[in-house]
């Protein structure tokens, strides 16, 4: 076998498993994984430099395709209702069938960590068939120095073969495509998709697995901090504004999805971006618009004209789910270490397509662990496959995908920090207002800014606040620069017996969702939900 680059002389493929590969590139860099994607017909590059590539029919996570290895260490832990299980045997069959199809083909190794706090950082391997992906993977994760990766041992293993086919019967899965986690081993197999975003969520959801257990707060947030330190976390599932919103060029951007809250503070996970393009502007997302004519970014699913080699950002024909990966040190306001101190505010981000939810509430810590819990929002067309359309979900913890462990876990873990260091909590809709999805717009997101903005720096705090009949909270009668009615939904509305009757059904919705959690709750978390009878009134 022919390899090339930098590795740890003690640790190479055979410690997988491998045999007879033609060729392992070991830890190239950009310039070198750019002439060999250009070299393989893997995408097209664009007039600035960028990568843009194509997933083929995955455009999004094939969450249905996900599945955790059950055995002795994993059975009394995970949490079997939100995750699928894979037998043992099942996935020794994959693992095997996997390592054959991979003989006698070329791959490329990347040894990368997974959280920038050194002390619960995830040393992480992967081998995959593609450069664009070893590309991908190298900007999203954190790349170590050329020391460091003379002794890398890895801690997780994973493997991305899309053009391996899984046979149900045979792996035990559901598909062509699988995503196995073996997390007693820290190994995951991945097959029968091209879509990168598998491979940073399978390190999202080990770091999920692993952290709790160090009394560390894993979290699907972005995260920034203001001149003076004050640090804000911003919790959303993808399309609700996580990366939109924390990339704001007075404050220093943290990361932009995933982030680990311990004994000193805050780490990001990541050592990049991958923020959605569809509709993006220079005008509105000037640093996130930046990147995409940086050398090496990676465009996914954006369409580009072989001609003039400029991509089109409206261009929504491949998918809604387009999106760029890039180094975090793309954008000019990044923090360099990953790192700061306890977040002062948090922000919980909810796309909420019933056009109910106000642009801001502030929340009490009961109701911010009932807001956790619940992780209402929208799923946005286009971020896993079959979803056309917003759609009203809840998904837990603002992650429900991604985490292994149950939801109660996380919760408690997140009421106790928050109580520690005496956080505000803020309730942020990025979603409709005037009416429901397809009836009424898009909450604008100069409003979102501005009231975010004095939130953060405090000013929203000594506003006039209302209790909101439906769901408890405060919110604010008026603030510096914000038409009133806006901030009151139910005015918004043409109709506002319409707007009763979709905070009606919203709180049963609600009240519905949270009964699996009430056991796990105390009376106060319970007591923080929404009253149906309020909302008929």
């Amino acid at each position: 076998m022919k390899e090339t680059g930098l590795r740890n002389p003690a640790s190479g493929a055979g410690d997988f498993g491998f045999q007879g590969l033609a060729e392992l590139r070991w830890n190239w860099n950009e310039a070198q994984l750019m002439e060999a994607a250009a070299a393989d017909s893997e995408g097209l590059l664009t007039s600035a430099g960028a990568l843009a590539v194509s997933t083929g029919q995955h455009t999004g996570r094939s969450a249905k395709d996900k599945f955790v290895v059950r055995d002795a260490a994993t059975d009394p832990v995970i949490w079997w209702d939100n995750n699928k299980p894979l037998s043992p045997e099942h996935y020794e069959r994959l693992r095997a069938d996997m390592i054959d199809h991979a003989r006698g083909r070329r791959l490329y190794a990347q040894d990368l960590y997974g959280g920038a706090d050194p002390k619960n950082r995830l040393h992480v391997r992967l081998f995959v068939e593609y450069a664009w992906h070893a590309l991908f993977i190298r900007h999203l994760l954190i790349r170590p120095d050329r020391h460091d990766l003379g002794h890398f041992r890895p801690e997780l293993t994973i493997v991305d073969l899309p053009s391996f086919r899984a046979d149900p019967q045979r792996h035990g899965c559901r598909s062509e495509t699988v995503i196995a986690c073996d997390l007693s081993r820290g190994e995951i197999l991945i097959a029968g998709t091209s879509y990168a975003g598998e491979m940073k969520k399978s390190v999202f959801t080990v770091l999920n697995y692993l952290l709790p257990a160090k009394g560390v707060m894993p979290m699907h947030c972005s995260a920034n901090a203001g001149a003076g330190g004050d640090v804000a976390i911003f919790f959303g599932l993808s399309g609700t504004g996580k990366t939109t919103l924390s990339d704001d060029p007075g404050r220093i951007l943290i990361g932009d999805d995933e982030h680990g809250w311990g004994a000193d503070g805050i780490f990001n996970f990541e050592g990049g971006c991958y923020a959605k393009t569809i509709r993006l502007s220079k005008d509105a997302e000037p640093q996130i618009y930046a990147t995409t004519k940086r050398f090496a970014t990676v465009l996914e699913n954006v369409v580009v004209d072989e001609t003039t080699r400029e991509p089109d950002f409206d261009d929504a024909s491949r998918t809604e789910n387009t999106r760029c990966a890039y180094p975090l040190h793309y954008i000019d306001n990044a923090s360099e270490s990953g790192r700061a101190g306890h977040p002062k505010n948090i922000v919980m981000l909810t796309c909420d397509a019933f056009g109910v939810m106000p642009p801001i509430a502030r929340l009490t810590p009961s109701q911010a662990m009932y807001h956790f819990l619940s992780g209402y929002t929208a799923k946005v067309a286009g971020t896993e496959k079959g979803v056309t359309e917003p759609e009203a979900t809840f998904s837990t913890c603002f992650g429900a995908p991604f985490m292994p462990r149950h939801p109660s876990v996380y919760g408690n873990l997140l009421r106790d920090l928050i109580a520690r260091h005496g956080v505000s909590c803020w309730l942020v809709n990025t979603g409709w207002t005037g009416g429901r999805y397809g009836e009424g717009r898009r909450m604008p997101i100069g409003v979102t800014r501005s009231l975010l903005t004095a939130a953060l720096d405090g000013s929203l705090a000594g506003a006039p606040m209302r209790i909101d009949p439906v769901f408890g909270f405060e919110v604010p009668t008026s603030a510096v620069g914000i038409d009133q009615r806006i901030l009151d939904p139910r005015s918004t509305w043409a109709d506002p017996s319409a707007y009763d009757r979709q905070a009606a059904r919203l709180v049963t919705m609600f009240q519905d969702n949270f009964a699996k959690f009430e056991t796990h709750v105390d009376p106060d978390v319970i007591a923080a939900a929404p009253e149906l009878r309020a909302a008929a009134e």
